[in-house]
This record gives C-alpha cells, structure tokens and sequence, in this order.
C-alpha cells in the first residue's frame, strides 16, 4: 500500500489534496516520492518562509531537541522567554500568550478581548465585529467569527457574539457598533477570502475611531506576519497599533506555533487558569521561531522582500493571461482573465509548480529567501500552463 492509498484509507477526509506525495525539500524545491522536483511558491500556506530546510534552522531545532524537548507550563524556559522578549521589543506591544496554531492564537485574542471588557463593562459587552471575506480559522468560535457564509453550516450551534460588515466603510463599520461591541478583528489583507487588501485610510480611521471609544482592535496576522508584507508584521505598513496581534504560520519556520499578543492596558488581563495550552512555547519550535527572527530582522532581508515582490508583480502583470496582481511585499494574489483558478493550480503541480488559490485568484506566499532567477523560473511554468489551458 503506497502513501496515498494509506492516506485515503486511514486519514479523515478533510483536504482536497492534490495528486503529489512529498518526500523532501531544500530551499524552494520539494520532491515527490518518485523524485520528481517542484518549485513551491506556497510555502506550505506560508509557514516555510526561509523554504524547506535552512541549514541554519535545522541545526537551531536540532541543538533544542537534542537538549530538551519539551516541559511543563508550570516551569520557566529560555526560548519561549527569550522570543516573548525580541517580539514585544521589536512590536512596541508587551506581552506574549503562546499557543500552537493560528485559530488557537485567534481564541485567545477573543478571550482576552472579553474579559477585558466583562472586568470593565460587566457580562454584556462582548460582541466583536469582524469584517465580511474574513478567515480566522476552523475552531467553532473561530469559524463564528470568519465572515463567509459558506463555513457556517454543519456544526451548529456556532458562537453567539459576532457581527459581520463589509470592509473599507467606515460608515458601516460604526453603524455596525452597539453597547455591546468589545472589539473588532481584522486581518489586513484577506488571504482565504481573496487576497483583499484593506484600504490605509479606512484602517487609520476605523483604529482612531476604537480607540476614542475603546473598542480593541485585534489585528490577524496569522498569515500577514512575519516579513511577509515586507515589514515584520503588516499592521507596520499601515502606521497603526493593534491592542492585541495574532501570529502563527510563518513564525514557527516549519513547526507548529500560534501565539497572541496584547498592548499595555491589557497586559495585566489573563491571570492563571484562564487560558493555557499543554504543547504552547515548546522550546523545540521556539528555537526554531527565534532563528526565522534572527533572519528576518537581519538588515536588509525586509528590503530585498520587498524588491523581490515587486519584481514578481511586474513578471506576473506582462503574462498575457494575467488580468491584475494583488500584491502587498511577497504575499501574491494573481487575477486570471480566463480559466478556473484551482483547476489551473492543479496543472500548474503536473507542470512542476506548487501553488494555491484564494476564491477565484490563484495565491502566492513564496519562500522569503526566492531568488530572482527562482521567480522567473516559477514564471515561466505559470505561463506555460495558462497557455496550455486556452
């Protein structure tokens, strides 16, 4: 029995997978079971930032494992201590909450979010707004406050708690607001829901408005952050402060990790008992997390992340079936004039190109490190298959 029929007969049905086994990869290469190589410009939905193996990464979460893998929250342990401290320094946020996914990050932000305000307020200010094409994950409560239609269904009851407004309205974002509202939660570009950038004004003045009102302002960057938008976390390209910050995917470097992060006022909030996780600040993926900072904060990576994105938009725009690219650093939404996005995604793997979709865009979140001459490579493949398909 080879790995796909093991696959189908023994793992629960829930991905859509394409028809590849993964066997190994080294930078932005993977290889398939029969060793056939691929060009992947998915990064695994944006965790491998610094691509498959980073000699420098292996070696930092080898080095952990070898010398203590895992303990207890009820004890104290220098990597998951000494990533809070880089992150709160270089965010001007102040404290740290780990977990080991996004949704888990995305819970506790609600959570935090609530009880800041049950302190306040009392038990009846606990309604967060969240905007329309949102994705905050596949919890209960995380689908509850992903604004789609199409994941609420099945696994009723959902979470009460969560109103939905369409984005880039400030209008309707305050007609949305009640004595209820506690916080709003946003992800600055919508990757699930379209690769939708959201408008800098409107964000500015949606933030202004929360704070003079102190509705918190909880910012998604599971998939935003980490040098992806071409700063380290994409609320830095719209000049604003989140009071809490979500982070996962890209941070870990290849390891599962979530983690949320909070402002001043909200730092005294969560007490013990009130939140935890068995798996969250393992030191082994914590290693490997303060190795992808030590990269992306080098000097210089963030503006080569960005010289490179603009270099693929520009690569991507004169493609003849290419309508427009969505683009903010090296996190790539690709419009199609024609054509259905997956069923080209999927030609594009037979051609050799790992890549994804978002609706009906195809997506992009490149390994950070791609090379110029990888971008054209992956290009070129793009390319090929679009003209196949007409």
């Amino acid at each position: 029995m080879n790995t796909k029929e093991k696959d189908l007969k023994y793992i629960m049905h829930t991905y859509g997978r394409y028809d590849v086994a993964l066997k190994s990869g080294k930078g932005v290469y993977a290889y398939d079971e029969n060793g056939k190589k691929y060009l992947d410009v998915s990064s695994g939905i944006g965790v491998n930032c610094l691509g498959y193996c980073d000699d420098g990464w292996v070696e930092a979460v080898s080095k952990q494992a070898a010398t203590i893998q895992h303990m207890s929250n009820y004890f104290y342990s220098e990597q998951p201590s000494t990533l809070a401290q880089r992150l709160c320094n270089l965010t001007g946020l102040s404290k740290v909450c780990f977990g080991n996914s996004g949704a888990e990050a995305n819970e506790c932000a609600i959570k935090i979010a609530r009880k800041y305000s049950f302190d306040k307020y009392g038990d009846s200010r606990n309604e967060i707004i969240t905007l329309k094409n949102s994705f905050h994950g596949r919890t209960v409560t995380t689908l509850s406050a992903t604004g789609q239609d199409v994941f609420h269904n099945f696994f009723f009851p959902f979470t009460h708690g969560f109103t939905y407004v369409e984005a880039d309205s400030l209008d309707k974002f305050k007609a949305a607001v009640s004595e209820k509202t506690c916080a709003v939660m946003l992800e600055l570009i919508q990757g699930e829901g379209g690769v939708n950038i959201l408008d800098k004004d409107y964000v500015q003045s949606l933030v202004k408005y929360c704070n003079e009102n102190d509705i918190l302002v909880i910012i998604d960057e599971v998939q935003t952050g980490v040098g992806r938008t071409g700063k380290l976390f994409a609320f830095e390209n719209y000049g604003i402060l989140p009071d809490l910050m979500t982070v996962a995917k890209g941070l870990g470097g290849g390891l599962p990790i979530g983690l949320c992060m909070c402002g001043e006022k909200l730092k005294d909030v969560m007490s013990p008992s009130t939140h935890g996780t068995t798996f969250g600040a393992n030191p082994v993926v914590c290693a490997g997390a303060n190795y992808v900072l030590d990269r992306v904060c080098a000097d210089g990576f963030m503006d080569e992340v960005n010289k490179k994105g603009e270099y693929f938009e520009k690569k991507l725009s004169e493609l003849d079936d290419v309508k427009s690219v969505r683009r903010m650093g090296l996190m790539i939404g690709v419009e199609l004039k024609s054509g259905d996005a997956h069923d080209i995604a999927v030609k594009c793997v037979e051609n050799g190109l790992l890549i994804i979709t978002a609706k009906d865009l195809l997506r992009m979140l490149p390994p950070l490190v791609i090379s110029y001459d990888e971008i054209d490579e992956a290009v070129k493949i793009l390319d090929k298959t679009l003209k196949e398909n007409n």
